[in-house]
């Protein structure tokens, strides 16, 4: 049992860098005008919600598999993506807002080293 949770984690967990590397692509490419702000928010706003979903598997995964270790490094990352998405208006990304969300490539930044 403890080898599936290990390979579903595994598994969510390359999913979760593939999503974050996308994010970081997208943002980018608005950053060098290569696609405008309505186009990128409409690209980002389609993950946000699986983003939050793979990562709170992975962390309840490992609570009740009683992997404490690996459950308290998911946790701040984990708690952080709940925080940020049960704000109001904050689940998705607006073009008119997106100068007010200058802490979203830092927080993909430590999303990626976690």
């Amino acid at each position: 049992m403890e080898a599936v949770v290990f390979v579903f984690s595994l598994l969510d967990c390359c999913a979760l860098i593939f999503l974050s590397v996308y994010f970081i692509i997208t943002l980018s490419d608005l950053e060098c005008d290569y696609i405008n702000a309505r186009s990128c928010c409409s690209k980002l706003n389609k993950w946000v919600i699986p983003e939050l979903i793979g990562h709170t598997i992975v962390t309840v995964l490992m609570l009740v598999s009683l992997h404490w270790f690996i459950f308290l490094l998911n946790l701040p990352v984990a708690t952080w993506n709940i925080y940020r998405n049960t704000q109001p208006g904050a689940a998705e990304v607006t073009h008119e807002g997106s100068h007010d969300q200058a802490w979203l490539p830092p927080a993909l930044f430590l999303h990626v080293s976690l």
